[in-house]
């Protein structure tokens, strides 16, 4: 289990695990047209994606990883700064591929990324009815708060490995 940086040589892999085993609200953000996952899809999904090559330190400052099981490209993550010593996360994993403690382990691999960018606090959040989701994060030692009308959880983690700073 691994996760690895984006890029252009394992963006179509990515892509196709997006594709066969996910619909396209669940990887990326909305894309008006027909449901399904359309050829604007697919170059929208490649754009979000090389539009976070420069990482942290790049102008969105925002990372993806391709999460990798046993050497195949399973689903994807992402880490992006949300303030001074604080990233946010957030995951999905292909459908045939849930439910394995893939989830777990990966958001497990992004807090040592997170230490090592310098985060003290990695936020995510998710809705109430997630259980997939909180359970992830319940299980990585999450803080959760429930939003009091929206629905919405959002977590707290604290990386637990000690690194040098580097975000800016």
């Amino acid at each position: 289990m691994e996760v690895r940086r984006v890029d252009e040589d394992s963006l179509e892999g990515l892509l196709a695990v997006a594709v066969e085993d996910a619909a396209p609200e669940e990887v990326m953000p909305p894309v008006a047209g027909p449901p399904g996952w359309t050829a604007l899809r697919r170059d929208a999904f490649r754009d979000w994606h090389r539009s976070r090559f420069p990482g942290l330190a790049g102008p969105l400052g925002e990372s993806t990883f391709t999460v990798v099981d046993d050497g195949v490209p399973v689903g994807s993550a992402r880490l992006a700064l949300r303030g001074e010593g604080v990233l946010e996360t957030g995951m999905w994993l292909g459908r045939s591929h849930r439910g394995r403690g893939i989830g777990t382990a990966a958001l497990r691999l992004l807090l040592d990324e997170a230490a090592r960018a310098g985060a003290r606090v990695v936020v995510a959040d998710t809705t109430a009815d997630n259980s997939a989701a909180l359970g992830v994060l319940r299980r990585s030692g999450a803080a959760l708060t429930a939003g009091r009308e929206s629905g919405d959880v959002l977590a707290e983690l604290t990386p637990v490995k000690v690194f040098p700073p580097r975000l800016r």
